[in-house]
């Protein structure tokens, strides 16, 4: 069985939703566009969610072609979202888009495909996944 164990910390102490999120001392801001109250000057949550899986999938699909010295040229992941939501009840569907600046044969490009979708945050998402909640003192 292999573990791993990650750590974000987000603090939001200023701005009404400008968030700064730290991990392994690097840090980025998450916030929310101005017709929704925040200061635009970062990510929504759901783009960084996004964000995280295609550049999981960019990452695996370059280190399997350096492995097979593949020339892919530069790699564009575009992942999209829709949510619906009634109720209760949401509906979400991701869709990813994969493109090289080099060509590729068709068993290359089916290869990339199969490997894009076997990315760690492609397979987290599709497995169950437990949230738990705690109020710190």
């Amino acid at each position: 069985m292999e573990i791993s164990e990650r750590s974000i910390t987000a603090i939001l102490d200023g701005a009404p939703y400008a968030t700064r999120i730290t991990a392994r001392g690097l840090e980025t801001v998450a916030d929310e566009p101005l017709d929704h109250g925040g200061t635009d000057i970062g990510l929504r949550p759901h783009e960084l969610l996004l964000g995280a899986l295609a550049s999981c999938t960019a990452i695996t699909v370059r280190m399997y072609a350096l492995r097979k010295q593949w020339n892919t040229g530069a790699i564009r992941v575009t992942a999209s979202m829709v949510r619906t939501q009634e109720g209760k009840v949401i509906d979400t569907r991701m869709q990813l888009e994969l493109r090289t600046t080099e060509s590729m044969s068709p068993e290359q490009r089916d290869r990339l495909l199969q490997i894009a979708t076997a990315c760690p945050v492609h397979r987290t998402l599709l497995n169950p996944i437990s949230i738990t909640a705690s109020l710190a003192s």
